[in-house]
């Protein structure tokens, strides 16, 4: 298998999604809908890049079961190259979805397999004929810590979408990100490990550029994406501090894995637009907002064709 210009590292998760009108309380049951389709943050992130058209190359792991199976003819359909590292020992990954009638969700995940990913299942040739690394923490943290590390030494640009934020991350691993795209929950939870007090998600989208811009300096990478929903996307760097709006009047069905539906448009718009971070945010951000007008993460993904017209 060749690789890719961008490589992919992460999570394949089989979603199992509800819907219904409303979450239930604490002890209720309430009657919804049920689909079940491929998901997880890196599985999610590499079918957006792929289909806002980069050549991707994906990188995960899954038990020896029928979930694997699938997704193993979802790639294939894709235009992905996959590349699994099964252990027969665990399960493959699995996500409980629900989703209420205002498109917001509750998610809880089982990595299975995704906890065994190992560095030597992420071969250095591939790293060797990659531009862009993107890497969540839905995986194994030694093997996501290991392909950062290898990444900087052979000069990709390394991408880190620090979610779902886990208590165990070590945080020198941002000192081996290039690009920080976190959420607003995960930005705040990042900055309140390196110092005492920050803002609240809802004072957030109200600071100045300046006063955002300094809070992402703090972080250590030397480029800081915060996605901040209907408030659009702040981008900070060494030579841009602004906020790029979000797109207008979309209907929201489901939002779940809008945030993986940016991380990777945005990595394949670096490479529609060289140079041009804020292009590659924008390309991004309508990738997302296309992705939130359908049910489902995988399959919501927006194709170029949908992001350029």
């Amino acid at each position: 298998m060749n690789p890719s210009p961008i490589l992919v590292v992460g999570s394949f998760v089989q979603d199992l999604t509800f819907s219904t009108q409303r979450f239930p309380s604490p002890g209720e049951t309430v009657v919804g809908q049920f689909f079940t389709g491929p998901g997880g943050k890196g599985s999610n992130q590499a079918v957006a890049a792929r289909r806002a058209g980069a050549d991707v190359t994906f990188v995960g792991a899954v038990g020896a079961d029928a979930f694997a199976q699938s997704v193993r003819e979802f790639y294939q359909e894709e235009g992905i190259h996959a590349a699994l590292a099964e252990y027969r020992d665990a399960s493959t990954g699995t996500a409980g979805i629900l989703f209420d009638n205002s498109g917001q969700n509750e998610i809880v995940v089982a990595l299975g397999a995704n906890d065994f990913l190992s560095p030597h299942d992420i071969p250095d040739e591939f790293l060797a004929e990659s531009e862009i690394l993107v890497c969540q923490l839905e995986c194994n943290l030694v093997a996501v810590k290991s392909v950062l590390e290898r990444a900087g030494r052979n000069s990709v640009t390394r991408i880190l979408n620090p979610a779902p934020l886990r208590e165990e991350l070590p945080l020198d691993l941002l000192q081996s990100t290039d690009i920080l795209i976190p959420n607003e929950t995960e930005f705040i939870g990042l900055l309140e490990r390196l110092e005492s007090s920050a803002p609240t998600e809802e004072e957030l989208p109200h600071l100045s550029p300046d006063e955002l811009g300094n809070l992402c300096r703090k972080l250590g990478p030397p480029t800081v994406l915060v996605t901040l929903g209907r408030h659009g996307v702040h981008l900070w760097s060494e030579t841009h501090n602004k906020r790029i709006p979000a797109v207008e009047g979309v209907k929201v069905v489901d939002t779940t894995g809008a945030g993986d539906a940016f991380v990777g448009a945005f990595a394949a718009g670096m490479q529609r637009f060289p140079g041009d971070l804020p292009a590659a945010a924008r390309f991004a951000n309508r990738a997302a907002a296309l992705s939130v007008t359908r049910q489902g993460t995988a399959p919501a993904m927006a194709r170029l064709e949908e992001i350029e017209s």
